[in-house]
């Protein structure tokens, strides 16, 4: 196949993968806004566990994972992805049956089974990568993160729109949606063209695979994986807690929503070009750029509690999040061999997830003990290690280049 033929199927692959994300990433926007909500109303006087049906959500994916990875690889990119659209569906319908039982840790469970789907969501952005040339990898997982647009606006206005759907029993609408969410998903991935040789990289290289703590134990993806962890947890951390913040402040359910909407589709927006800035200025300084822009959002969002400092810190920590995380995908992409890629990205991603899972259930504990405030305070130690880890690495690359 020619270099502009693989371009092609690359671009092709990335257009459907970028789709189904568009449709059956959806889920997670209605899983995010509304798990804190419900928990809270399900909960008793004790609400500090009222994130926990997110923490689900996130501890779903962080399991999910390995499996996710090592199915993909057993039985090929198109049928793994499509057994995660069934695992999505299934969570919606345990979601939207423990909603009419009010049972908050059922519901809970819901939500970590739809994380369980939201596993193989993840992998989409790694597939796009593995079927794509070299020079087009980090086009190729931006563009497959910039179906998110349609998630930002498609996942909160299924919300806003289903919520009473099922009245009296508000927001079980809007779970029984992911049913729909995940069949249209399905249908969308019957059109893609790789299968278990692409996914499974056999015959990609000749170079013996090597052991995962051999390539886990490079600084570049030691750096690559800590900034993911800190980007992505300190996003989730954030906006975890800030629809219950906002309500709590006094806003409406609906303000609160279309904040998370807001911050979605920064998060995903800027993808379009991500690709691009990486290639033209290096992938370091794209995730530096980023970390700067969760610092800038921190202190937006300590200087007062009107609604558009909520949306427009919001906003900050979208696009913060999409050139950390980006850039760290594409850098942890370039520290392993096809040969190697399942078990390296099912390690990154129970890592990642399991971290951001923890996030999310801290943000439900802290601010019920010290408020949205604390919350953000939290963003300046942890953006400040990761852009040290940087510098350092950019030290170490110019000494060795230097010797």
């Amino acid at each position: 196949m020619t270099d502009e033929a693989r371009q092609r199927e690359a671009r092709r692959t990335a257009l459907i993968l970028a789709t189904s994300q568009a449709i059956i990433g959806s889920a997670a926007p209605i899983a995010i806004s509304l798990g804190g909500l419900v928990g809270f109303y399900l909960l008793g006087a004790d609400k500090s566990l009222a994130t926990a049906p997110v923490t689900g959500f996130n501890v779903g994916v962080a399991l999910g994972a390995l499996p996710a990875a090592a199915l993909i690889k057993a039985v090929g990119q198109k049928n793994g992805f499509q057994l995660g659209t069934v695992i999505t569906a299934l969570g919606g319908a345990t979601a939207t049956f423990a909603l009419f039982q009010s049972a908050f840790w059922l519901f809970a469970i819901g939500l970590l089974i739809i994380g369980l789907g939201g596993a193989f969501v993840q992998q989409f952005r790694f597939a796009a990568a593995d079927n794509a040339p070299p020079e087009f990898k980090a086009r190729a997982i931006s563009f497959v993160l910039a179906g998110g647009i349609i998630t930002a606006i498609l996942g909160p206005q299924i919300v806003i729109h289903t919520r009473e759907l099922l009245a009296p029993v508000m927001f079980a609408g809007s779970f029984a949606s992911i049913l729909v969410l995940a069949a249209v998903g399905a249908i969308i991935l019957s059109f893609l063209r790789v299968g278990k040789h692409a996914a499974s990289g056999a015959g990609a290289d000749d170079v013996p695979a090597r052991s995962l703590p051999e390539i886990v134990s490079q600084p570049r993806f030691i750096v690559g994986l800590g900034c993911a962890v800190g980007a992505y947890a300190l996003m989730s951390f954030v906006m975890t807690g800030a629809p219950l913040a906002m309500v709590g402040c006094g806003f409406s359910p609906d303000d609160a929503t279309l904040g998370i909407s807001w911050h979605v589709m920064a998060m995903f927006g800027p993808s379009f070009f991500t690709g691009r800035l990486i290639q033209r200025f290096g992938v370091e300084r794209i995730m530096a750029f980023g970390l700067s822009l969760l610092i800038v959002c921190g202190i937006v969002a300590l200087s007062g509690v009107a609604l558009w400092q909520f949306w427009s810190a919001l906003i900050l920590l979208g696009l913060g999040w999409n050139f950390g995380f980006i850039g760290a995908t594409a850098m942890v992409a370039g520290t392993y061999r096809p040969s190697e890629k399942g078990k390296v990205q099912g390690f990154h991603d129970f890592i990642l997830f399991g971290s951001v899972a923890f996030a999310s259930l801290m943000s439900g504990a802290v601010y019920n003990a010290w408020g949205w405030e604390m919350l953000n305070w939290i963003i300046f130690p942890v953006t400040i290690v990761c852009l040290l880890a940087l510098v350092v690495l950019r030290m170490q690359r110019r000494a060795v280049q230097a010797a």
